[in-house]
């Protein structure tokens, strides 16, 4: 019997965190295809996994997680794809309210389920608007404040703050952490845009999606325990680049012809400020603790 569901995670020193992702897939009722796509792990976190009924795919060096998914993505064969982080695991019964979700919207090309922090609370990232240059603006300089009276100008892009709906609603993004898409969208949309080495390839998938006409569904029963940054705390400044780097690109491929160059250009400063900023702070951080 053919799978229902390839399960493409991208994994890179993720410990114990993969085996009990794996783990919590293989205890789902559905028929699944398991495919672990490795960004040259060193930490014996692959080894856990070995002989299980899984697909493995090694890379000899750390190609980024969206040229991973694609790799996982052209071993796949089922007619659902869902892209998962190796620090998230379903609660029981969470995968199958998430194809039924996407399975009765025709037009729905994807879709996403509540992320929960260690504590229970949602995470954010789960449900969001897009963070154009102008929403980017007003979170950084703390506009968001006036959002009561100025909704629409003043709109704050992390709907986790929003309460959360009873049934399942389109919205404009999802994350990267947990992604169930039909493989039809894929096909009409293209595949993970190896531009991005880490962070914002997922907004950029959104983005596209709903540009060819593809709805993006978050369904909040379906809950997924994702512990955030577990697999890159070693290596922050690292990610905060990429994080940065990817910022850049969106936004230089989806609004730089929506916006004045001008204010693209203080966007651009912007960006670059903060991860200067940034990186003084966890250098400073780094010398307290050597002292």
């Amino acid at each position: 019997m053919s799978a229902s569901i390839s399960t493409i995670i991208v994994n890179y020193n993720a410990g114990d965190l993969l085996l009990g992702c794996v783990n919590s897939l293989m205890n789902c009722p559905l028929d699944i295809e398991i495919i672990v796509v490795d960004n040259a792990s060193n930490d014996g976190s692959l080894e856990a996994i070995v002989g299980l009924p899984i697909k493995i795919i090694r890379n000899e060096k750390n190609l980024g997680f969206a040229a991973a998914c694609n790799a996982g993505l052209n071993a796949a064969s089922a007619p659902y794809l869902l892209f998962l982080n190796p620090d998230t695991h379903f609660e029981p019964g969470a995968l199958t309210i998430l194809l039924e979700a996407l399975r009765e919207n025709g037009r729905a090309g994807m879709a996403g389920g509540l992320l929960v922090n260690p504590d229970g609370s949602e995470q954010a990232g789960g449900r969001r608007a897009v963070p154009t240059p102008w929403r980017s603006f007003v979170r950084a300089f703390g506009l968001v404040r006036f959002s009561n009276r100025w909704p629409r100008l003043f709109f704050d892009f992390h709907l986790h703050r929003q309460p959360l709906p009873e049934g399942n609603v389109e919205v404009e993004a999802i994350s990267g952490a947990c992604m169930l898409v039909s493989r039809d969208a894929v096909s009409d949309v293209g595949t993970w845009d190896e531009r991005y080495f880490l962070h914002c390839e997922d907004l950029d998938w959104c983005m596209r999606f709903r540009q060819k006409g593809w709805k993006i569904v978050f369904v909040p029963k379906a809950k997924i325990h994702h512990a955030q940054g577990a697999c890159s705390r070693k290596k922050r400044m690292f990610v905060e680049w990429h994080k940065h780097r990817g910022m850049m690109i969106f936004y230089k491929k989806f609004f730089r012809h929506q916006y004045p160059a001008g204010l693209m250009a203080l966007v651009a400063a912007g960006v670059w400020m903060r991860f200067c900023m940034l990186a003084v702070y966890h250098t400073a951080n780094r010398m307290k603790r050597r002292h």
